[in-house]
């Protein structure tokens, strides 16, 4: 598990209120399979309308790390396509007056920090930060505070994500394989899911493949999560009857 404690980075100032998913990754760009190349796209119609003079195409901001928005960023729809174009761009935390909570939890579920301040402490911010392009800033998660040239300005983030960030609990898959041998203990102690399924894999079991006994569809996912060489490339769905065919 990654922990977040600390981001230091140059700044981007983005000003506007109500800037929502649509313009932060417009819906044509949700038919991809991937993310990967979605942080090129990231505003692509504001980018394209402003001609060159958006912050985002701006030389000065090029490789900043940190976001400095202002209110109810990131409303709209809840594609998660929106902090994934931001993060792949190279945006690694934001600082704003206030976010849209289906945006503010996936950034949660991808590691990216999204604290707020004041309206003021914001446009100071970012006033700093037009004025001082190429000079670091600092977010603390645990002090929670910003620091910039010879200023220090605090900043707000619940108790609960403040938490998954400084312990690494954010990163859900990571804490599931640091617990497989837990998972693996508690599978082992119910009925529904060991029936027929066995929890400790064969000596080939690189080569393995689910047995046809196993006969529900907890089975069936459990030994792709304890054997992922196996994982398949498309979803099996197993029937809780299965005759062994998927």
């Amino acid at each position: 598990m990654t922990q977040v404690t600390q981001i230091a980075g140059r700044g981007l100032p983005l000003t506007g209120d109500d800037i929502d998913t649509d313009r932060i990754i417009p819906a044509r760009f949700l038919r991809c399979v991937t993310f990967d190349g979605l942080g090129e796209q990231v505003f692509a119609d504001d980018r394209t309308q402003t001609g060159g003079a958006h912050p985002f195409d701006q030389t000065q901001y090029q490789g900043a790390e940190i976001l400095v928005v202002n209110r109810n960023f990131g409303c709209g729809s809840s594609r998660e396509h929106a902090p994934q174009a931001i993060a792949r761009w190279g945006i690694k935390a934001l600082i704003g007056e206030s976010f849209a909570e289906i945006f503010f939890g996936n950034c949660v579920a991808m590691g990216i920090p999204c604290v707020t301040a004041t309206s003021e402490a914001v446009q100071t911010l970012q006033q700093w930060i037009t004025e001082h392009p190429q000079d670091a800033l600092t977010l603390d998660l645990t002090t929670l505070t910003v620091q910039f040239g010879d200023q220090t300005l605090p900043v707000t983030l619940a108790d609960g994500p403040q938490r998954m960030f400084l312990e690494g609990m954010w990163d859900a898959c990571g804490q599931l394989v640091a617990q497989a041998d837990a998972v693996r203990q508690t599978a082992a102690q119910l009925p529904y899911v060991t029936s027929g399924c066995p929890l400790t894999p064969p000596a080939n079991h690189s080569n393995a493949t689910p047995p046809h006994s196993c006969t529900t569809i907890h089975s069936g996912i459990l030994w792709d999560f304890l054997y992922p060489s196996k994982m398949p490339t498309k979803i099996r769905i197993r029937s809780s009857k299965s005759s062994g065919k998927v």
